[in-house]
């Protein structure tokens, strides 16, 4: 007979989500990093999943394969925030009473989206609760959000760093992750223009645009 979800969270071990067992200049495609908590303004707080997305997943960019050696083509961990109840999170995640809830190991950060703001650091790697891995999804869209509208320029999708904005249907693409559990996530990637419209040469392999 399957367990109920209360027998799980009582065979659930905090030696499954142990603390600094990994970081984001060593987080490899496959790995999914809790890298902290943030504080809010509420007594919840925000749960930040960092994972690189494989090749696999969304395709082979022969624009990364091809510029490995430049920085600004490199695959970098994604974010994603999951706002949640400090209490629920300990006792799902199984960590020590007070990690999240307890006002003492917050520091405020200096870098990034959570800057100015307190955050717990936390570093589990592949985090789990009974439920299953928490891993992070993508969803690409053409359609923005209020945020994204007012900053086009900052947040539609480039080519590397400071390429060309890349473009589905003529229509700028926005690039949205999430939170989700490893048994239910599915990718949303769109084609780009550049992809789809391209003419290569059968002769030379040269691609035209």
């Amino acid at each position: 007979m399957p367990l109920s979800c209360t027998q799980h969270l009582n065979t659930f071990s905090s030696m499954d989500n142990a603390l600094n067992t990994g970081d984001l200049e060593t987080l490899t495609p496959g790995n999914s990093l809790l890298v902290q908590a943030v504080a809010t303004s509420t007594e919840k707080v925000q749960l930040e999943i960092a994972e690189i997305i494989e090749e696999s997943e969304r395709g082979t960019n022969l624009l990364s394969v091809f510029n490995k050696s430049d920085d600004r083509f490199q695959r970098r961990p994604r974010r994603a925030w999951m706002t949640v109840e400090a209490a629920d999170a300990e006792e799902l995640l199984g960590l020590k009473e007070g990690t999240l809830t307890a006002k003492k190991g917050w520091k405020k950060s200096t870098v990034g989206r959570s800057t100015k703001k307190k955050v717990r650091p936390l570093n589990i790697m592949n985090p789990e609760i009974p439920h299953g891995r928490l891993v992070l999804q993508v969803t690409e869209t053409t359609t923005p959000d209020s945020y994204q509208a007012a900053n086009v320029e900052e947040r539609a999708k480039r080519r590397g760093a400071d390429g060309p904005y890349m473009l589905h249907n003529g229509k700028h693409i926005f690039s949205n992750t999430e939170v989700v559990l490893e048994s239910s996530r599915k990718h949303t990637f769109l084609q780009t223009d550049e992809e789809s419209e391209a003419v290569v040469d059968v002769n030379t392999g040269e691609i035209w645009d």
